[in-house]
């Protein structure tokens, strides 16, 4: 009898024996932990077991059978008894009465903790279920680093739900099926789960797209029969040429999962058929050192592929997953690609960040991958200051690896997802660094910072004191640390911004009842704060700059009593003055383009602050809907500042024009922006440019330029359509 039917036969009233799955997770355990071990883990089934009394899955089973199932998954890659047992009771704080100190009492602090990382966010109430997942998904990865464990629960969780998801209604399951592809797949992938991994992405690609599922399962199948014959001959083949150079090293057949071929046919717009890495061999051998060695066996018994080698022994994945890769040219010419990597490699490629977590008769390894540990702690530093959302939408950008490998100056490798920039780089290596850059080097040479790398190349990186991030740069940025840097300065600025915004406003608003801010007693001001429901007065002024509150209506609070009492009173609005040197919160309707010395008025917009536009704007209609909303603006009599402005240039079809027309712009001291072209006729187009210029009278004088050359026949500057103006304010 073995030990498992014993200690179950032990178990008072044969309790054990009601709860499914509980046998062959105790024989699971039984192999790697110790006596005691075990019986804690059987008395936090039965203790879950009772607390679930009565609850029942979709499917009609026990809930327990749940919990107990995601146990046996991590068992099977022997996790830490504490882990096992968080796994077992890992929903009984959210779906029993069971309080986290409760836990904490029976079954020790480390278990309560890692129960309450998965436990999801329901007390809470949210806008949108996008946020609700999103707020779940930022307090998971904050678990995360407290404790790593907390995921692999939440892993192994889903993967039981994957697996049981037929029971969910069709909308619900591909949902589910959908945020796992998105989310905890890749989140698997990141952590070197990779068996894991390609079971989610299976389970997923099945329950989304049922119908491509079984249509490429099935040509998948009638491929696999011959595939299979003709690799186990070049298996062989290989076997053979190993033993001939004195190498030990277990040679096998593996197949790329439907999901994987399913996104490399979508990524390469590609049939089944051209796909040439659906069937490949891998070589384990005992070390690093033999894995070179067997690297040139492999390439004497068939040529490579050019450019097809990959080492990721000397250089690992960002995940520490290490083997080599490379592309034979098999029999015929068919390609069969190769891994070959060590014994711990590949359990490592197997398990992840779970191979550290391997527990001990007599100690417990608690060292965790320290790539995982540096993703975990850059997680951290991109959720603050940012909304949950856009915290979910930078993690699943930094998820998926697709990486390109580049070096400091002193030599040391940085990865970057493809795509990134040189300012990508400058945050990668330091968050200071980053907002700091002004320029930078790739190989020695002065580059732009919206360059994007390339392997090998090699980033220096030129700070200054005193810079700043530029707006413009969560344009082009790719990873998600650098994109949350830039947010979260710009976040700071406009902030500022809006303070002095809305403190304009509000003064502008007082001046109707011939009075200013500062004249306004300090108890009043923090009684309008607290009756409006604002922390501080910067708070008010910011709401007020970002449009979300009314500056007239706030005015009215401050005002004394005899001002708003007083009959008869009807106080001019005064204009604010308009520099165009305001920053983020004043813009420029981008329909009419305003330009100093234009009649103008301003919109305030939520969110968006003040927009200013033309008087003759098509848009104004549209606004006079809102007359609460239009703010008096005025243009202050001197700035320096270049404003954007648009003109139509109707010219005869003849050679060289275009450029003809540009260099009499450029005579008038004006700098082109964009320029389109238009074509009305045979004989005539349209020259659509968008110029800088400092005021009408500037643009007047390009105008009186460009109207003496023979070949224009009509300047105007451009007043939009309707539904442009929409589609461009």
């Amino acid at each position: 009898m073995d030990y498992a039917s014993t200690l179950l036969q032990l178990i008072p009233g044969s309790g054990a024996r009601r709860l499914p799955g509980l046998r062959e997770l105790i024989s699971s355990l039984e192999t790697y932990l110790p006596a005691e071990q075990v019986t804690r883990v059987r008395e936090a089934a039965e203790f879950g077991a009772e607390a679930h009394e009565g609850q029942k899955r979709l499917s009609g089973e026990p809930y327990i059978a749940h919990p107990l199932a995601a146990a046996q998954i991590l068992a099977d890659l022997h996790l830490d008894p504490d882990t096992i047992i968080a796994a077992i009771l890992h929903d009984v704080i959210e779906d029993t009465p069971i309080s986290k100190e409760e836990l904490a009492g029976k079954f020790g602090a480390p278990v309560a903790e890692i129960v309450d990382g998965v436990t999801k966010l329901d007390q809470i109430q949210f806008k949108s279920r996008a946020e609700a997942q999103a707020e779940s998904f930022r307090k998971m990865v904050l678990a995360m680093v407290r404790d790593l464990r907390v995921i692999l629960v939440k892993l192994a969780d889903r993967t039981h739900n994957m697996r049981t998801l037929d029971a969910m209604a069709p909308a619900r399951r591909r949902a589910i099926a959908r945020e796992t592809l998105d989310i905890y797949a890749p989140i698997a992938g990141r952590l070197g789960l990779y068996n894991m991994k390609l079971e989610l992405e299976d389970l997923g690609f099945k329950a989304a797209f049922p119908h491509r599922y079984k249509v490429l399962d099935r040509a998948l199948k009638r491929a696999r029969g011959n595939q299979k014959q003709f690799l186990n001959k070049i298996a062989e083949t290989l076997r053979v040429a190993l033993v001939k150079a004195d190498l030990k090293g277990d040679v096998s057949t593996r197949e790329k999962h439907l999901y994987s071929i399913y996104s490399k046919m979508l990524r390469k717009a590609a049939p089944l058929s051209e796909i040439v890495d659906v069937f490949g061999l891998r070589i384990v051998v005992d070390k690093a050192d033999s894995c070179y060695r067997a690297l040139g066996v492999v390439h004497g018994a068939y040529k490579p592929m050019p450019g097809r080698f990959k080492d990721y022994i000397a250089i690992p994945r960002v995940n520490g997953y290490q083997s080599l890769h490379t592309t034979l040219f098999g029999p015929n010419g068919i390609p069969i690609e190769v891994q070959i990597r060590t014994e711990d490699m590949h359990r490592v490629a197997e398990a992840g960040i779970a191979a550290h977590w391997k527990y001990k008769v007599n100690e417990f390894e608690s060292g965790q991958d320290d790539r995982a540990r540096e993703w975990l702690a850059n997680l951290v530093d991109m959720q603050e200051g940012g909304s949950s959302e856009d915290f979910l939408e930078s993690v699943k950008v930094d998820l998926f690896p697709d990486k390109v490998y580049v070096f400091t100056p002193k030599g040391e490798i940085l990865r970057l997802p493809r795509g990134a920039t040189v300012v990508d780089f400058a945050y990668a290596v330091h968050t200071d660094v980053g907002n700091r850059c002004v320029a930078a080097k790739v190989d020695r040479r002065l580059t732009p910072l919206r360059t994007p790398l390339r392997n090998g190349q090699t980033v220096e990186i030129i700070t200054a004191k005193g810079a700043m991030p530029n707006p413009s740069w969560v344009n082009f940025v790719v990873t998600a640390k650098a994109r949350a840097a830039v947010r979260h300065y710009l976040k700071g600025l406009r902030r500022q911004e809006g303070i002095e915004l809305g403190a304009r406003l509000i003064n502008q608003a007082l001046g109707e009842f011939r009075i200013s801010l500062d004249e306004v007693p300090s108890d009043t001001l923090n009684a309008a704060v607290v009756e409006l429901g604002m922390h501080d007065v910067d708070e008010l002024y910011e709401k007020v700059g970002l449009g979300e509150r009314l500056a007239p209506l706030v005015a009215r609070r401050l005002l004394p009593t005899k001002s708003t009492d007083e009959e008869g009173f009807s106080g001019a609005p005064v204009p604010m003055a308009i520099a165009g040197t305001e920053g983020l919160l004043v813009s420029y309707a981008r329909c009419c383009f305003p330009i100093p010395d234009d009649p103008i008025f301003a919109y305030l917009s939520a969110g968006r602050g003040v927009v200013v536009h033309r008087e003759n704007c098509v848009n104004v209609e549209d606004y006079r809907k809102h007359p609460e909303n239009w703010l008096p603006v005025a243009w202050q009599t001197t700035t320096d500042k270049l404003f954007s402005s648009e003109i139509r240039v109707d010219v005869a079809n003849k050679m060289g024009v275009l450029a003809a027309v540009a260099a009499a712009i450029s005579s008038g001291d004006t700098n082109i922006e964009r320029v389109a072209v238009e074509e009305k006729d045979a004989d005539s187009s349209s020259l659509v440019f968008e110029l800088r210029v400092r005021n009408r009278e500037h643009l007047a004088r390009v105008v009186k330029t460009i109207r003496r050359m023979p070949e224009v026949l009509k300047v105007t500057r451009t007043i939009a359509s309707h539904s442009r103006a929409n589609s461009r304010d």
